[in-house]
């Protein structure tokens, strides 16, 4: 019993073992299956990867070299764009170089003229600073002036007058007057602190000092140069300088009137130089008066050689009348000649006695014309 029991536990293990290892085969078997299918689907999934990475390699290529390509193009117009542009700036930078140079001369010019001028302006300075030199820098002023308005022998500098004073210049006057004195010196000095003060005070200081000098110069002038019969009674008191000619008659009203009392007149260059130009159209007017004659003897005789020279004209003109009378008559002959001519070669020939132009015809003499030369003059037979 325990032995059949045995037996059919051993059996039924026996069968369970046998369908344990069926079930194995059969799912190995089906796992193989599968790992097979799996294999082939990854083989397949594979070879489709490498047809994709292929076509992915070729278009990555062609997309690589389109892009070398296309970075080649872009690098050489870069290169060519850079290369004109580095061209272009490196010409403007010359041009502007060599416009910064000539300007760096006109500069370096215009620097030398500005040293030039302030070593001029230093020299002035100083000129104005010595009482000498200022005195002359004015009467040079004044002297050219006056030689370029006036002639030769109508002024003098530094002349000498009876009473031995010696102006800066003499105008001698029109008519045989007295010459007329013009005075280069003036208070420059005292003119030129009066400017530069700038305090109240300080500038009330100046104007007294420089109207002290002013009025002394003033009467300097008055007693020296205005000599009864040697002088004119009136002298002028030159100003170098327009604007100090305008500021005196504003601030030194006083002065000027009492230079005027004393017969001296305040003169700036430009006041100067329209009484030169006056005093040389007088002296030009007054040369004209007297070589008056000399200029009334030349029309006569002009005017004899317009009355000659219009009898010879009318005489001319009646020889030339005659020519054009004779001329007019030559011309109808010839015009006579002609028609006759005409006759002729169309046999219209007439008989002597008939003819009405016969005895019309006039005949041609040379004769001798009154100017002396041949000509023909038609005559008519009697």
């Amino acid at each position: 019993m325990f032995s059949a029991a045995a037996t059919a536990v051993i059996l039924l293990f026996l069968v369970f073992v046998l369908r344990s290892s069926r079930r194995r085969r059969e799912d190995a078997a089906r796992q193989a299956a599968e790992a097979e299918a799996r294999l082939s689907e990854l083989i397949r999934a594979q070879s489709e990867m490498q047809g994709r990475l292929s076509a992915m390699a070729e278009t990555l290529s062609t997309r690589q070299s389109e892009l070398n390509q296309a970075v080649s193009q872009r690098l050489d117009g870069m290169t060519h764009r850079i290369g004109t542009t580095i061209t272009e700036q490196t010409r403007s930078t010359h041009e502007n170089l060599r416009k910064l140079q000539e300007r760096l001369a006109v500069i370096d010019a215009a620097q030398n003229n500005i040293q030039t001028l302030a070593k001029d302006v230093v020299g002035l300075q100083a000129i104005l600073s010595n009482k000498q030199t200022r005195g002359a820098f004015g009467q040079g002023r004044m002297e050219t002036i006056i030689a370029d308005g006036l002639p030769l022998g109508a002024y003098s500098f530094q002349s000498s007058l009876s009473n031995g004073t010696r102006p800066d210049c003499t105008i001698r006057m029109p008519n045989n007057a007295p010459p007329l004195v013009v005075d280069a010196k003036f208070p420059l000095e005292a003119w030129n602190a009066f400017r530069e003060a700038a305090a109240p005070e300080a500038r009330r200081s100046a104007a007294q000092q420089f109207r002290r000098d002013l009025e002394v110069h003033i009467k300097d002038i008055s007693e020296k140069y205005l000599l009864p019969g040697e002088t004119q009674d009136m002298a002028f008191l030159f100003v170098p300088s327009e604007s100090i000619f305008a500021e005196i008659h504003e601030h030194f009203e006083a002065v000027v009137q009492k230079a005027q009392r004393s017969r001296v007149v305040f003169v700036s260059p430009s006041l100067l130089m329209l009484s030169i130009q006056v005093i040389q159209a007088v002296l030009k007017d007054q040369r004209m008066r007297e070589q008056a004659h000399l200029i009334q003897g030349e029309v006569a005789l002009l005017m004899e050689d317009l009355t000659r020279l219009d009898d010879r004209t009318r005489k001319l003109q009646g020889h030339f009348l005659a020519a054009q009378r004779d001329v007019e008559q030559i011309v109808t002959s010839s015009e006579k000649l002609t028609r006759r001519g005409a006759k002729i070669g169309a046999l219209e020939l007439e008989a002597p006695g008939q003819s009405e132009t016969d005895a019309e015809t006039p005949q041609t003499k040379v004769v001798e014309s009154r100017t002396g030369l041949l000509k023909l003059r038609v005559v008519d037979e009697e």
